[in-house]
């Protein structure tokens, strides 16, 4: 059976840029190929409903999470919140969910503000989150 016929074609591909005060998401088009910023949302109690209701309206098969990597190797300060996170979201919403370097995403998402964005808006921290995600994307949709 093609992609066409089973409608795998038409399932995006969500990233996640997690941070302990705001989540940037990102949403892949139907194809995998571009990367588009989303939304930016306030990490609280409510972000995994928030991660859930957008992962059901973009018939998203994927997520792809942003994993901090420290240059010693050590674990980032985050990987605990982030490994729960990816466990609820495989286990509440039975969809895969991979880990992705994104070393330097927030570096290159400030440059692409830097060049596109207005400069009163650049210090906006919730437009750099969900770019990060964005650039996390777009470097897990080039390797695939």
């Amino acid at each position: 059976m093609s992609n066409f016929e089973n409608n795998e074609i038409h399932k995006r591909v969500l990233s996640i840029d997690y941070g302990k005060k705001r989540i940037g998401i990102a949403i892949s088009d139907p194809l995998k190929l571009f990367a588009t910023p989303l939304v930016t949302i306030k990490n609280s109690i409510n972000s995994f409903n928030e991660i859930k209701q957008i992962v059901l309206e973009k018939d998203v098969e994927l997520v792809v999470v942003g994993l901090p990597t420290r240059e010693d190797g050590q674990k980032s300060i985050l990987f605990d919140d982030i490994s729960n996170l990816k466990k609820k979201i495989e286990c509440e919403l039975q969809i895969k969910v991979e880990l992705w370097d994104e070393s330097f995403s927030s570096v290159a998402a400030e440059e692409i503000i830097y060049q596109n964005v207005k400069k009163s808006k650049r210090r906006d921290k919730a437009l750099i989150d969900k770019n990060a995600a964005a650039v996390i994307l777009t470097e897990y949709l080039n390797s695939i």
